[in-house]
């Protein structure tokens, strides 16, 4: 290999190392879950979607599928994501009292985990104009409000099988790092509530009811930019 083949492979070969980072995250996620950690779950949950929004940037930099065609990022991006934002988040609440106790609790976690497979298995669960089809398995999301906002058992029950519906409802969710469609306004909000959630986090367990209303108006964006995306490409893909 030439040096400068070497040095195009090592930052594309960097680049997967650091995806597979979630995997140590979602390891520790798992065993500070059982340990009753909720609050370094958390920082570790938002160190696992500052890796998954900023991995993609630096796989089209240094253009790994041309570097590395024998090493499939995406399956790598997918497992990651798939334990860090489905099967660590449900356990965490699971076995921090957020869901019904006994049986009834781990038949509750098992729905968003069971509808996570089939969400990361769809071939177009990443659309061609860079939507996520259906709703995107945050279950990170939904475990943080859960947490910040103390729900009972009943209502993060209710969320849980709402969004594990709506997996499978064809509204395409906006994809912050690459959905063309207001992408300023997408990605400086996301920043922002990044930004809050950390706030929020640093603040247990008693964070401040305004950042938490803040963080919601970019809950609230989210959803009102998709539905209408989702209405709006409707009738011209049929």
């Amino acid at each position: 290999m030439t040096t400068v083949g070497k040095r195009t492979l090592v930052p594309a070969l960097l680049v997967h190392c650091y995806t597979a980072v979630g995997t140590v995250l979602a390891l520790y996620m798992v065993h500070w879950s059982y340990q009753g950690r909720v609050r370094d779950v958390l920082w570790l949950f938002l160190v696992a979607m500052i890796i998954d929004g900023t991995d993609g940037f630096l796989a089209r930099r240094f253009q790994v599928k041309v570097v590395t065609p024998w090493f499939d990022g995406a399956l790598l991006d997918n497992i990651v994501d798939f334990i860090t934002y489905a099967f660590a988040p449900m356990l965490l609440l699971w076995s921090n009292g957020y869901l019904p106790a006994g049986k009834l609790g781990g038949v509750v976690a098992s729905i968003p985990v069971l509808a996570s497979c089939y969400q990361f298995c769809r071939s177009d669960a990443k659309t061609d104009d860079h939507f996520f089809m259906g709703f995107p398995s945050y279950w990170n999301i939904l475990a943080f409000y859960a947490i910040v906002c103390s729900m009972s058992p009943a209502w993060t029950t209710l969320l849980t099988v709402v969004l594990a519906i709506l997996v499978f409802v064809p509204v395409k969710y906006i994809y912050p790092s690459r959905t063309d469609f207001l992408w300023a306004a997408n990605m400086t909000l996301a920043t922002v509530w990044l930004g809050l959630y950390a706030a929020i986090t640093a603040a247990l367990p008693d964070p401040s009811a305004l950042l938490v209303a803040l963080s919601l108006v970019y809950v609230g964006y989210y959803i009102a930019v998709s539905l209408y995306m989702t209405v709006r490409r409707t009738p011209a893909a049929a």
